[in-house]
């Protein structure tokens, strides 16, 4: 799979490599998302056994040609409608089951307040775009990524007017579980380090392998990298640091990327620790094999 990315080895990120205080400043970065994450979970009760690491709204179906442009954006916006009226009745408790077959009961919402979630979250504003029009809904269950790997959750799925396509929305009541807050992007200071998508293991296991986008070739070849990776750990978490290690030949490097991948090494386990980005301290997937 080819990714887009710039590559150090071209220039400007020979610069950023090249800077004395890196590794410093990328354990200060480190350090100071463990501290958010702390403060998150605090929040949260103590609780990080679900913590979703992408959106929690999806849709069942492709968009049709006639109205799949608008639709796209006006989802992606947050710009959904209720035509109905939607119940505000509160189910039964639900359950989040993983693919390992690990199971959690969680509160739910109504469907009124899920969509009232979902219009809270907008990725992306579209103000030319028509909002979608909510004709129904029903408790269904949709998969989000978690901390912990693919999850089956349940989820309120809405049907809309003029498509087949469904909006799905995670059903699992506001506050079960942290919600980390990245800092501030300073444009004259943006955070360092490359950022991880994923992260593998083994239950047990003292070692993590993240993946992330970065050079298709090793740093034996023009424009190649070589990667480590290290962990800094505290007891709610841990934040991967990858360290680009570049071929210093000059010249002209494509900007096409690849997955790549680099292990680091853990004091003791994972257990049911979080693994986190380093570049803004957000939760990312990850999957233990027994």
């Amino acid at each position: 799979m080819l990714l887009v990315a710039a590559l150090a080895g071209c220039g400007s990120l020979d610069e950023f490599a090249g800077r004395a205080n890196e590794t410093a400043h990328l354990h200060e970065q480190a350090d100071a998302a463990l501290t958010r994450w702390a403060a998150a979970v605090a929040a949260a009760g103590g609780r990080q056994d679900f913590v979703p690491t992408e959106g929690m709204t999806g849709q069942v179906g492709d968009w049709e040609v006639e109205v799949g442009d608008n639709n796209k954006s006006a989802l992606m916006a947050g710009l959904v409608d209720a035509a109905v009226q939607l119940p505000d009745d509160v189910p039964p408790a639900g359950e989040i089951r993983w693919d390992d077959g690990t199971t959690l009961s969680v509160p739910t919402i109504s469907a009124a307040e899920a969509l009232r979630d979902l219009q809270g979250e907008p990725e992306s504003p579209c103000p030319e775009c028509h909002p979608l029009k909510v004709t129904g809904a029903r408790l269904s269950t949709a998969t989000v990524q978690t901390s912990r790997g693919p999850a089956t959750a349940p989820a309120w799925e809405f049907s809309l007017k003029g498509t087949q396509v469904k909006v799905t929305r995670i059903a699992v009541a506001a506050g079960d579980g942290p919600a980390v807050q990245p800092p501030p992007w300073d444009a004259n200071n943006p955070p360092s380090g490359l950022r991880i998508d994923s992260a593998t293991g083994t239950i047990g296991g003292l070692g993590l392998t993240a993946s992330f986008t970065g050079a298709p070739d090793g740093a034996d070849k023009p424009c190649g990298e070589d990667y480590t990776a290290e962990a800094v750990e505290s007891d709610l978490a841990v934040v991967i640091i990858v360290t680009r290690h570049s071929n210093p030949s000059l010249g002209a490097c494509s900007l096409v990327g690849a997955v790549r991948t680099a292990t680091a090494a853990l004091v003791r386990p994972l257990g049911d620790r979080t693994v986190l980005d380093v570049m803004e301290g957000r939760p990312v997937p990850v999957q233990l094999a027994p």
